[in-house]
């Protein structure tokens, strides 16, 4: 069990989710709350999509070095604690919805899906690929196919 002390570190408590990653069941689905209360956020900014690229891009790079940080300090590779990953690959999931707290739910629920489900090539980049970049790449991935079927969903709704 990992110590709440983490959290005073605030490069832990970015890879923690603020402390949502230290739930004993399911950590990855409550960190990802953190993802859905950071697009919340976003979308009240009214950001233009290329700004939101640019925000998720960022947060995706210094996810890299945060997971890596985090990790070393664990002693593990990718513990489930460390949930930043999840974050960004639900901001990654958003980028192309339209912003309705239904789509939001269903940008959620489909990542969670991919996340777990981990479909080729998820799966093997999440076996083979380290450091800092293979915590996130796997659930950029995730992102990127939960986004594809909000996408088509989004396209096949008008015409139904």
């Amino acid at each position: 069990m990992l110590s709440a002390s983490l959290l005073k570190n605030p490069i832990h408590a970015l890879a923690l989710g603020f402390g949502t990653g230290l739930v004993a069941k399911a950590p990855g689905t409550f960190g990802t709350l953190i993802g859905v209360g950071l697009y919340w956020l976003l979308s009240t900014l009214d950001l233009s999509l290329p700004f939101y690229i640019v925000v998720t891009v960022v947060c995706f790079l210094a996810g890299i070095w945060i997971c890596q940080y985090t990790a070393d300090a664990l002693g593990v590779h990718d513990h489930p604690a460390i949930v930043w990953d999840e974050v960004v690959g639900y901001l990654i999931t958003m980028t192309f919805a339209p912003n309705d707290w239904l789509w939001a739910l269903m940008g959620f629920a489909l990542f969670r899906l991919f996340d777990i489900w981990k479909p080729w090539p998820i799966r093997v980049i999440d076996r083979s690929v380290h450091g800092g970049f293979g915590i996130m790449f796997d659930d950029v991935l995730a992102g990127i196919y939960a986004a594809v079927v909000l996408a088509l969903i989004a396209y096949i709704l008008p015409a139904l």
